[in-house]
């Protein structure tokens, strides 16, 4: 062999070394959302992406309607170093980083646009790390808008008296918990799988949830009205295992931040696409909707931040808090 043959293949050997596609990596996606949800659907895309931008050396796989179980328990799979990243709301995450709880705070906002000052804030940046060093949990993103929640009932609601001994699902963390009960409900945690049929068979009275997710499990077909409460601006994000992702090479960390944060950002155009379509397609099926005094709510659900120890944080954030500008 030539000395130039030989530091040719020495050159190409490091190359290799070096590059994506010396070693295979496996990434699981999992949602609550079926496929057809807008979310699912930027899954897939960023799926594709990934394994095209790294060579085929990471494989990424979708698990659309809690394939690998609720929520939490999939959460539990990552702490324990599982190469899985799960879709969630911050409430989900409160009992391992307390002041992430507020992200799923009521009325913390007025649209889901201003969501993206907060989540640019070194506070929110701040965090994120301590969540990583405490929990051995990475928050990736938090741009995945799944839609402004609603009141889902069989009877019209127009203020929180209306929604007193009404059992309304929502999410197991403390933050939804507390949200509901404030709002007048007696909060009934529930795997989201689960709310049609706890709502067919009578188990629950309503249910609290953003359009596009209710029509994906078709709550238009066990209710027969939407009450506008917008009370909480659901933001999800992105959660892995931080031993997984530090023993990634940087060049693939690079690749997947980079595509599932466009995909959070794909999918949040696409849900906002989608909700007065899906809105006229229950109204077809027979859903009324109507519109609320939010003040009310507002008001009633102002204690809640005290309730589950946010006062702080939301202080923390009150610089990046839209009421800070007006």
């Amino acid at each position: 062999m030539t000395r130039l043959s030989s530091t040719a293949l020495t050159g190409a050997l490091l190359l290799a070394a070096g590059s994506v596609s010396a070693q295979d990596y496996t990434l699981g996606l999992s949602t609550s959302q079926p496929t057809s949800d807008p979310l699912t659907q930027a899954m897939l895309a960023a799926e594709e992406r990934i394994e095209e931008r790294t060579d085929g050396a990471v494989d990424v796989t979708v698990y659309p309607s809690s394939q690998l179980g609720e929520d939490n328990d999939v959460l539990e799979q990552i702490r324990n170093g599982a190469p899985l990243a799960v879709l969630v709301d911050a409430g989900r995450l409160a009992p391992f980083q307390a002041e992430l709880g507020i992200l799923s705070a009521p009325y913390l906002v007025n649209d889901y646009t201003e969501y993206a000052e907060i989540t640019s804030s070194p506070v929110y940046e701040e965090w994120v790390e301590e969540l990583a060093e405490s929990s051995s949990l990475r928050l990736l993103n938090y741009n995945w808008f799944q839609g402004t929640r609603q009141s889902f009932t069989q009877q019209m609601i127009e203020t929180p008296d209306d929604l007193q001994g009404i059992r309304m699902r929502t999410i197991d963390a403390p933050i939804w918990v507390a949200t509901v009960n404030a709002m007048g409900a007696t909060a009934v945690p529930l795997p989201w799988a689960d709310v049609y049929s706890a709502l067919q068979l009578g188990s629950i009275d309503a249910a609290e949830a953003q359009l596009t997710g209710a029509e994906g499990i078709n709550l238009q077909e066990v209710t027969t009205n939407v009450a506008f409460t917008n009370h909480i601006q659901l933001f999800t994000g992105l959660v892995t295992s931080e031993q997984w992702w530090e023993g990634l090479p940087e060049d693939i960390r690079t690749i997947i931040d980079e595509e599932l944060d466009a995909a959070g950002e794909e999918a949040t155009e696409n849900t906002v696409a989608a909700l007065e379509a899906v809105q006229g397609r229950m109204e077809e099926a027979g859903v009324e909707f109507n519109e609320v005094d939010i003040a009310p709510f507002r008001e009633a659900t102002l204690g809640v931040y005290d309730e589950v120890g946010l006062t702080e944080a939301r202080d923390a954030l009150q610089p990046y808090l839209p009421s800070a500008s007006e």
